[in-house]
């Protein structure tokens, strides 16, 4: 049955739970598409879950994943910037291995040529893939030597080239503590708020579809035409219910609670992750994002900065005392398929951090930073983590280029890992229903005019109304970097 047919009758009803990325961006797309569409968020706001920083265009952070998952990530990362064009910081990222580590400077250089490679070809196969600038300079080595030769010079006010990103890098890393070449490569910032308030935006002029905030899903059941969802809205006492014709669990870490209730089970881990807010104030220029590579979940995990506005910069130290957490890996059993994190993590994610909590894990993030960087340890914390859970499907917690499952003609089961897999996890989505019969095939493809007509200067107000309504810096809704890449 085409939509077509079916609107004889009545239109398609489309119930997704869980008002992520990956809920978002499948509500943006169905309802362009004309589906009638009802989106549950059980918080206050859109895109509040783990923290996103970049947009992983190739898994440059990853040594560990495969060649296959870097150039998917690339795919989706770039059909991502076309999307959410006012989301992004330009501005590259540098890859560093310190002495200590076992790895070579030199092993992902190969894998770095296929996907510049890849980039090429997307590029030749349609010009405005070139998001990320040319592909030719998708990536640059520099030498101990190249370095040092830059200590002396003054960044300018946007930098244009490589060479003029690296200038703060060059002047503040402790060189004698890594191995060479270091790596910079096109990998962009990504604003969370910024991704927030743009689906905020486009969904609150959609006729299509309606967002419930601060709404619970309390039980689905399955009936003869579709499903039943029971809710809940956080100021009434009494559950609603609404019919749908097709689901989409988007749930996020707790996508496996919704899976026990339809009885379709899934095996996946979840992991508790967080990030930690600092200002340098000491810092008067321009940085790229920073990796100092590192075995995962050792005290020698990986180190990462990740920059804004006026001195805020993000950080990520990939043991267990910084961003990684005792027991905050766990995995689904045959009983559920809803992995059960410890307590003391549940309640981080329900009622937040302790002044104290936050604190002694900042604290050992900027000394952690300043192993490789010693004048960052003049920054100081700027409030609370951004923190939250993220699922991996499966079993394999290196896996990121991930997207959607289906079980039967009407479920599907949204399973992304990192943010830019979501346009991905909607596509496929709207192909799915195409298969069976809810939509024409030709109705799956459209222009996205959702999105044509909100300015950057209205995305950046709203998310900046959101980081203050969440409690967070300013700065990490600012547009940072530069206006274009090189």
């Amino acid at each position: 049955m085409t939509l077509k047919a079916f609107k004889e009758h009545e239109s398609v009803k489309v119930g997704i739970i869980g008002g992520g990325i990956a809920g978002s961006t499948a509500a943006l797309k169905l309802s362009e598409m004309g589906l009638d569409v009802s989106l549950f968020e059980k918080r206050d706001s859109l895109v509040s879950g783990p923290p996103i920083c970049h947009l992983h265009a190739g898994g440059n952070l990853y040594r560990e994943i495969s060649e296959a998952q870097c150039i998917e990530l690339l795919r989706q990362s770039i059909d991502t910037v076309k999307l959410y064009r006012h989301t992004i910081n330009i501005r590259p990222t540098v890859l560093a291995v310190p002495n200590s580590d076992s790895g070579s400077a030199t092993e992902i250089l190969p894998r770095l040529n296929a996907i510049k490679a890849y980039y090429q070809s997307l590029v030749n196969q349609d010009p405005t893939n070139k998001v990320l600038g040319e592909p030719e300079s998708y990536f640059v080595e520099y030498s101990k030597e190249k370095l040092v030769s830059l200590k002396d010079r003054t960044q300018p006010n946007e930098p244009v080239t490589f060479d003029d990103w690296m200038i703060p890098f060059a002047q503040h890393t402790d060189l004698d503590q890594i191995k060479f070449p270091v790596i910079a490569v096109q990998e962009f910032g990504w604003s969370v708020f910024r991704l927030s308030s743009t689906v905020d935006l486009a969904l609150e002029s959609s006729s299509h579809c309606k967002v419930f905030l601060e709404t619970e899903v309390q039980s689905v059941k399955q009936t003869n035409t579709g499903w039943e969802l029971a809710y809940v809205h956080c100021k009434e006492s009494k559950p609603e219910v609404v019919e749908v014709d097709y689901l989409i669990n988007a749930s996020g870490y707790e996508t496996g609670t919704v899976d026990d209730w339809v009885n379709k089970p899934k095996q996946r881990l979840v992991e508790f992750k967080a990030a930690y807010v600092t200002r340098w104030e000491e810092c008067g220029q321009l940085w790229p994002e920073v990796i100092f590579h590192g075995p995962r979940a050792t005290p020698a995990g990986m180190a990462q900065l990740t920059p804004y506005a006026n001195g805020v910069f993000q950080l990520h130290g990939m043991t267990e005392s910084i961003t990684l957490f005792d027991d905050g890996l766990v995995a689904s059993t045959e009983k559920s398929s809803q992995p059960e994190l410890p307590n003391y993590l549940s309640n981080k994610i329900k009622h937040g951090w302790t002044v104290e909590q936050q604190s002694e894990r900042t604290n050992r993030a900027i000394q952690h930073m300043s192993k490789f960087i010693p004048s960052f340890s003049g920054a100081k914390s700027e409030g609370k983590p951004l923190f939250g859970a993220q699922q991996v499907p499966g079993n394999d917690v290196t896996l990121r280029a991930a997207d959607v499952s289906f079980e039967g003609s009407n479920y599907a089961r949204m399973e992304i890992v990192k943010g830019s897999s979501a346009l991905e996890a909607a596509d496929r989505i709207a192909r799915h229903m195409a298969e069976q019969g809810f939509v024409g095939r030709g109705e799956q493809s459209f222009n996205w005019q959702i999105l044509d007509g909100i300015e950057e200067s209205d995305v950046v107000g709203r998310a900046v109304e959101l980081a203050k309504m969440r409690q967070y810096p300013d700065e990490l809704a600012l547009i940072a970097g530069v206006s274009k890449p090189i």
